[in-house]
């Protein structure tokens, strides 16, 4: 190699370094500096550090490459989605297998008839409902990759199991899918139900609480009013990186109309209608329930015509939540007449993380009785 030739190659990759080096100056445009970030604390070098890296163009460049590449050449996506057909996404929960699938299954069971008695014992009513998987109930959008067999007749096990344990489970499997007929159930590219799935279940829920456990008090009447359809870039979507370069290559957005629900008197809502009286419902549950886009808790109340107390939380599954709610001030002094506990059926053989509660509760809600015995329902008290 020439000497000039050398001097090119040199002067080349100097020009790129400073090239790339002036670009990723713009991600500093985006940092937000608070009076806590200090040079001397260091907060602000590590906050710094932090945005840099995330914002970095180059590593945007490289992530976008790389999952564009994936999504055209191969089909896939990051671990977390599962691609189908005619652009449906799917959580790789309801797909994959799990490790020890059996242990933990049995171990949720057992905590699951633990919330069972504790509530039996405050004279509260539950009510499972079990959400069907979006995989199950779209199956003709399902791709190459097919669920795990662990998933083959996951949902019809976890009500057979709520059976031996006395839990009341109404089915909601069959009207979702003959709600398919009048609409999107299930959201194409995110985990959630839509508006219209969210409001059919709780319409299923309402009908059997109103045959099997009527609550006491005066009916309430709610309204509901729906917003204009706006496109709405779905969860699953974040497990397909291809943002900003290759954007076009996203699946198109899901279209969703947001509803409300309301009391039809405005001073029968909030905290105040609960002061010195019995609560009638409360909701527990995941982010179908916590999330207000599906407006699932404003369908409830419409269909109970009763007003829900909102236990769900959003990130944690159903457990947690469960026993969150179970030594809350709240339950233990003024317990509800019904609980519905929403529970998505991929959650029954996953791991969870219990390590924040006292381990001799959990030891003790899990030697719970495994037969119907005195706290069963009778049979005819079960849908499924």
């Amino acid at each position: 190699m020439t000497r000039s030739l050398r001097l090119l190659y040199i002067a080349l990759f100097l020009g790129l370094l400073v090239a790339l080096g002036l670009w990723s100056l713009g991600a500093f445009q985006s940092l937000q500096r608070t009076s806590q970030m200090t040079v001397l604390n260091g907060k602000w070098a590590k906050a710094t550090e932090t945005h840099y890296d995330a914002e970095f163009p180059v590593k945007r460049l490289g992530t976008n490459l790389w999952a564009a590449l994936d999504f055209k050449l191969f089909n896939e996506g990051r671990p977390g989605v599962v691609l189908g057909r005619e652009q449906w996404l799917f959580s790789d929960e309801e797909f994959k297998p799990v490790a020890n699938s059996d242990h933990f299954e049995q171990e949720n069971l057992a905590l699951m008839r633990g919330v069972r008695d504790t509530l039996k014992q405050h004279g509260v009513e539950l009510v499972l409902a079990i959400v069907p998987a979006k995989a199950r109930l779209y199956s003709e959008y399902i791709g190459e990759e097919a669920p795990a067999s662990l998933h083959t007749d996951l949902y019809n096990e976890f009500h057979a199991q709520a059976r031996q344990a006395g839990i009341y489970a109404p089915d909601l499997l069959t009207p979702l899918l003959q709600a398919k007929e009048r609409g999107q159930v299930f959201l194409r590219t995110d985990t959630h139900w839509t508006p219209l799935g969210a409001e059919v279940v709780a319409q299923e829920l309402g009908a059997a609480i109103a045959r099997q456990l009527p609550l006491s008090g005066e009916p309430q009447q709610f309204v509901t009013e729906a917003a204009k359809s706006a496109p709405y870039k779905g969860d699953l979507t974040n497990f397909l990186p291809l943002d900003p370069l290759f954007s076009d290559l996203l699946p198109a957005p899901d279209s969703l109309q947001q509803r409300t629900t309301r009391a039809t008197d405005a001073g029968d809502t909030g905290d105040a209608l609960f002061v010195d009286s019995e609560i009638p419902v409360a909701l527990v549950g995941t982010s179908y329930s916590a999330n207000p886009h599906w407006n699932f808790l404003g369908a409830l109340q419409q269909a109970l015509k009763s007003d829900v107390v909102n236990y769900a939380e959003d990130g944690h599954g159903p457990l947690l939540p469960m026993l969150k709610y179970l030594q809350t001030e709240a339950f233990k002094s003024n317990p509800p007449q019904v609980l519905i506990w929403e529970f998505p059926e991929r959650y029954l053989p996953m791991k969870n993380d219990f390590s924040e509660f006292d381990p001799q509760w959990i030891a003790g809600l899990k030697k719970t009785r495994n037969a119907n015995q005195d706290l069963a329902l009778s049979s005819n008290r079960t849908e499924h």
